[in-house]
């Protein structure tokens, strides 16, 4: 009888261990994640929010090439700019939902950037943003005039892009904001150069500023 209790004590003992081993091992799976994630004041959720509203202008003016650019390749270009973009804030804001945090944030923009380039613009726009008057003017602009104002636009707004990417796609510290930070940085890259070669086709010249 007790040699049977005994094994009964045993096999309780081992259904025991086992159940908290699975408690203990599924608790650490969710505190991990936790541990890990970008925090609110990090260079992921920084560049998450910020990259999101920079490609969201971007998205904008890239829809009004494809309906209103006078040349097929302007409207083609416009049209994966906007397609690519969209996608990507899809993918940053779901790494904040992820992250469980807020979309948006109160603290400056670029603050998380090095102090040396987290220059914004006079009136608070982030680095290559059009201004209100500039999108105004782009949408009633026409033809060649048209083309050339977005394609001047457009890159200055890749060159601010890029000037963050850069920065993410070295120090943040998850390996999916750097990794796809630097897509960001080759793809915008390549089409500086298609943005380039158009405005010398038109004529033309990059912004100065």
């Amino acid at each position: 009888m007790f040699g049977q209790l005994s094994r009964r004590a045993r096999l309780s003992f081992g259904v025991l261990a086992a159940v908290l081993l699975l408690v203990t091992g599924t608790a650490i799976g969710y505190l991990i994640p936790t541990l890990t994630r970008p925090g609110d004041d990090s260079i992921d959720a920084g560049f998450a929010r910020d990259m999101s509203v920079h490609h969201a202008q971007a998205v904008e003016m890239a829809m009004f090439a494809y309906r209103l650019g006078s040349s097929e390749d302007i409207r083609t270009l416009g049209y994966d700019i906007a397609a690519s973009q969209q996608w990507q804030i899809g993918q940053m804001q779901t790494w904040l939902t992820e992250w469980h945090l807020s979309p948006t944030s109160s603290n400056r923009k670029m603050a998380w950037m090095p102090a040396s380039m987290n220059t914004l613009q006079a009136d608070g726009r982030m680095p290559g943003m059009a201004s209100d008057d500039e999108l105004k003017k782009l949408k009633s602009s026409t033809g060649k005039d048209f083309d050339t104002l977005w394609c001047q636009l457009m890159l200055r707004h890749h060159l601010g892009g890029i000037h963050m990417s850069e920065i993410a796609a070295k120090d943040a510290k998850t390996a999916e904001v750097r990794d796809a930070a630097e897509k960001i940085r080759v793809a915008q890259s390549y089409d500086i150069s298609q943005l380039t070669e158009k405005l010398k086709d038109l004529g033309s010249q990059p912004l100065s500023s």
